[in-house]
This record gives C-alpha cells, sequence and structure tokens, in this order.
C-alpha cells in the first residue's frame, strides 16, 4: 500500500477546485465528498466496486442507517483514527445522533498542520486544516485496497 498512497494523496489534490455537486463524480464538473473518494477510487484503483444507491443531502437521514460505514468496511481496510497517515479517507459524524455521512482524503500529517481534501456545499472540493472541530467528528479511517 505504502507505493499507492502518494497516487491517491496526488489525486485528490487534482479534484481540488471542482464544484460541489450532490452525487456527482466527476472531476472537474462536480463531486460531493463520496464522488471525491470515488474519483480518487476509479484513478488509482481502478473499476468502483458497487454502485452508490441514491442518498441524501440531509446530514440526519430518518433511517439513522450507518450506509457509509458499512460500504468502506466492505471495500476498505480499517484503520484506527489515530493511525490514519496520508491518502486513508477520512469518515466523520457531523451530528452527535446522526449517521456518519462526510468523507476526506487526509493528505498530511506530521508535526505541523494536519490536512485533508473533501468537498462540501457552497465550497466544492477543498483542503482543510484537520484541526480540533474536525477531529472530534473522525469516527474512522479507511485504507485504500491494495
Amino acid at each position: 500500500m505504502a507505493e499507492r498512497r502518494p497516487a491517491i494523496v496526488a489525486a485528490a489534490h487534482g479534484w481540488l477546485g471542482t464544484p460541489y455537486r450532490h452525487q456527482a463524480s466527476v472531476r472537474g464538473a462536480g463531486a460531493d465528498c463520496l464522488g471525491l473518494v470515488r474519483g480518487v477510487w476509479r484513478e488509482v484503483i481502478g473499476p468502483e466496486p458497487e454502485a452508490p444507491p441514491p442518498y441524501s443531502p440531509d446530514w440526519a437521514e430518518p433511517s439513522r442507517e450507518e450506509r457509509l460505514m458499512a460500504a468502506a468496511l466492505r471495500h476498505m481496510g480499517p484503520v484506527a483514527p489515530d493511525a490514519a497517515r496520508p491518502g486513508d479517507a477520512l469518515l466523520f459524524r457531523m451530528r452527535e445522533r446522526g449517521p456518519a455521512k462526510h468523507l476526506g482524503i487526509l493528505i498530511e500529517t506530521g508535526p505541523g498542520e494536519a490536512r485533508m481534501i473533501h468537498a462540501y456545499s457552497g465550497r466544492g472540493v477543498v483542503s482543510s486544516s484537520l484541526g480540533p472541530s474536525w477531529r472530534r467528528r473522525i469516527v474512522a479511517a479507511f485504507s485504500f485496497p491494495e
């Protein structure tokens, strides 16, 4: 996996500036947070292992099912969040009682500021500091398959 991490980080950087589009996954044209991870998967790993079902842009879906967590567990390797390295996907719970519904790709760690690339409404695909407000929302981390 070590050899894929730089490619994953480089691919994620290629999505910066892509506008936010719910359920989209086209670099330069539109993506949401899942679309970003799907697009990086296609660029580095190959064809997607499954098509995502339609999903709500609402953070607190009534079903409260952990669909994103279940899908990540089917196709990616779980990693302890505090052991995540650049190139790993981070899963966030935005509301305390809601399902985990936000993804980012860790791009930088170390003694300085940790950073991730993610997509969100009103901003598109951006690089953000992984500061305390984001860190406390991390519920899981996953490595892309080898």
